[in-house]
């Protein structure tokens, strides 16, 4: 499932959950966002000083920046609040892997709200799918009709017993439950700005500063010995954040052609655990992604910037998808199917999100391709072409991932 939220300044989405591991792709702007770990210390607080005399400091868990072009790794049933502290809309995209092992739901997306009064984002979907997809007593019309207009997990619980568990009274226990509150999922900060515990922002991207490690990889400063096995981060602090828009970081780059960064579990180890990844991939000048597969997981693509033509083929050799790919758009791409891109302006960019933390791809042209590891005499027998033919296919073209387009007038099954 494929999630966009646009957060105004001084926005806050909403703590919730879901059943499902997340990546989400900061298309534009920054902010702060706090994962709350079950069992992690509160390790942000605030001085005696700063605090006063009079009332109890404030701690909570760590505060993580993220800013345009960033990728966060959000855990499933792991909640998790977003706070637009800057001067533009954020604008992320959610993907939730509702197939993974750590969903041991059904294969219906949920969030699960901590407050509020919000509205099932996936309603329209569950009401328009498959009769009993969805069992009756998890069913929208039968909570309505249990707990009126309030949706956050405080709802179902009797307000005595909330104020029993908070220790608190009974009018600030209903409060809770946000029976009043029609104001979304994503609500405005009363005041001047949203007032927390956190290190200004050039300290803080100091403490999340990396290093390279021994092996290529990359771990957090202070790892022992520079290693990257995931021991030195510790669960409480683990990074969730890696920039893959950054030019600098490109795994893969050709001037004026285009570039492509990934993230996976050997540079982000939480992804490990999320069996989920991720590759940012800019195109410019028509150039063209050559065609080739995933080896071990399914992609969904989502268009950043420009548009291009994107073609997918099956294990029968039929074009499934033949069409133009747009920005803000979707496109799913199975496991082993074959796929080739060609950027139809002067710069297309998008992200793929991968159902695999080190998802593999093969190439069907250019120097590391799977016709270029064949014997040429292979290649003769199998096209019922000339040896000499069989040398022009394998060896032609002599790029690897990218290439300029031989004309730009000339259409993808013809070039």
């Amino acid at each position: 499932a494929v999630v966009r939220r646009i957060i105004e300044p001084k926005g806050l989405l909403l703590p919730q959950y879901s059943n499902a591991p997340q990546l989400v792709y900061i298309e534009r702007g920054r902010g702060m966002t706090g994962a709350l770990f079950p069992g992690c210390a509160e390790t942000f607080q605030e001085s005696q000083q700063q605090g006063g005399s009079s009332r109890v400091q404030d701690r909570h868990q760590k505060i993580r920046r993220f800013r345009q072009g960033d990728i966060l790794a959000l855990p499933a049933g792991v909640a998790h609040w977003c706070y637009n502290d800057g001067n533009e809309p954020v604008v992320a995209v959610y993907v939730l892997d509702t197939s993974n092992s750590n969903n041991q739901l059904d294969m219906s997306p949920r969030h699960f709200y901590l407050a509020g009064n919000v509205e099932e984002e996936f309603r329209q979907q569950f009401e328009s799918g498959r009769e009993g997809s969805r069992p009756e007593p998890y069913s929208t019309s039968r909570r309505k009709r249990q707990q009126g207009s309030c949706n956050n997990l405080f709802c179902g619980i009797d307000s005595r017993l909330l104020a029993e568990a908070f220790n608190i009274d009974l009018s600030l226990a209903r409060k809770l439950q946000s029976e009043s509150d029609f104001r979304g999922s994503i609500v405005r900060v009363e005041g001047v700005e949203l007032d927390i515990v956190r290190p200004a922002r050039t300290e803080q991207e100091r403490i999340e500063q990396v290093e390279p490690c021994r092996d290529g990889g990359r771990c957090p400063v202070g790892g022992a010995g520079g290693h990257c096995n995931g021991i030195e981060e510790t669960f409480c602090t683990m990074r969730m954040r890696e920039n893959i828009a950054d030019p600098s970081r490109a795994d893969v780059f050709v001037p004026e052609v285009g570039r492509l960064s990934t993230v996976n579990s050997h540079n982000l180890p939480i992804l490990r655990w999320l069996r989920l990844s991720a590759s940012y991939v800019v195109l410019r000048n028509d150039a063209v992604r050559l065609p080739h597969w995933y080896l071990n997981a399914h992609s969904i693509m989502y268009a950043v910037r420009g548009q291009g033509r994107v073609q997918v083929v099956d294990e029968y050799g039929y074009s499934v998808f033949d069409g133009n790919f747009r920005e803000g758009q979707v496109l799913v791409v199975p496991q082993n199917f074959v796929v080739v891109k060609r950027s139809d302006c002067d710069l297309f960019e998008y992200v793929a999100f991968n159902t695999n933390d080190n998802a593999m791809t093969n190439d069907l042209a250019g120097r590391t391709s799977a016709l270029r590891a064949m014997p040429v005499e292979v290649i003769a027998n199998a096209f019922q072409v000339s040896v000499e033919d069989a040398r022009s296919i394998k060896f032609s073209r002599e790029e690897t991932t990218f290439a300029l387009s031989r004309s730009r007038s000339v259409p993808i099954a013809e070039a």
